[in-house]
């Protein structure tokens, strides 16, 4: 079964890119704008098998939506990989103390997107 990756990025150039290297490796995808979109995608029962979600975006910043998501019920332990520009440590704490599973600072390559994809969901 193909795992559904929802990706949350108030960019809507890097959603369709992202959506595109992914959409190309065989991944379902969903999207979302903001982390209340997001939020709200998963109440109403979408079960992603990861989640991707950028760091800095108005409303909702990436390390509460990982905070968030936690919080629901049946998704403390879907995987949840942040993509974004911030390189600095501190952000990172935040993200692990969050629950992250891992870290990737912009812009990344097509295939170091895949390859960690890939060991977050081997049956993608």
């Amino acid at each position: 079964m193909t795992s559904t990756i929802l990706l949350i990025d108030d960019s809507a150039t890097v959603l369709m890119s992202m959506e595109t290297i992914l959409h190309r490796a065989g991944f379902v995808i969903a999207k979302a704008s903001s982390g209340e979109d997001a939020l709200a995608q998963l109440q109403k029962g979408l079960k992603p098998g990861l989640v991707i979600t950028d760091v800095h975006m108005p409303g909702m910043n990436g390390i509460d939506v990982i905070r968030k998501v936690r919080a629901l019920p049946g998704y403390q332990f879907v995987p949840i990989l942040v993509v974004t520009t911030e390189s600095q440590q501190v952000k990172r704490e935040e993200a692990r103390a969050a629950k992250a599973t891992g870290w990737l600072v912009k812009p990344v390559q097509p295939d170091d997107l895949l390859k960690v994809v890939r060991q977050i969901l081997p049956n993608g």
